[in-house]
């Protein structure tokens, strides 16, 4: 039942927030490594697969490999919470611990991702 829940939240998370990379673009332009080629692009494909993760992990079928594939994308986004963190002064709305913050949540959430939707637990895996 925990898992279930758990597995239900985490779906609205990543629906929402690979929504809102089209939604609001100019919001992940701004935590866009420079050394990244094609920022834009990079915004809506990682906004696409926060959404197609997101859908994954509500079908038991895919779940295991959507939560594979989500946790792929927190370590390929990871860079961007570093980048805020280093270059600080263009988010001054954000308090600067709220985004060293960031960085083990990151964690975290992966931590979160693999308990609910990756860990087998039993054969009928839910």
């Amino acid at each position: 039942m925990v898992r279930r829940i758990s597995n239900g939240l985490l779906s609205l998370l990543f629906i929402a927030a690979g929504v809102n990379h089209f939604v609001s673009p100019d919001v992940y332009l701004k935590i866009m490594p420079a050394y990244l080629p094609w920022p834009l692009f990079l915004v809506y494909v990682s906004g696409f697969f926060e959404v197609a993760g997101g859908i994954g992990v509500a079908v038991p079928k895919l779940r295991r490999a959507a939560g594979w594939g989500l946790i792929a994308l927190l370590v390929a986004v990871f860079p961007a919470n570093l980048e805020m963190v280093l270059h600080a002064d263009r988010f001054p709305e954000i308090p600067f611990w709220a985004l060293v913050a960031r960085l083990p949540l990151q964690g975290l959430l992966i931590a979160w991702v693999w308990w609910a939707a990756v860990k087998r637990v039993g054969a009928t895996d839910e």
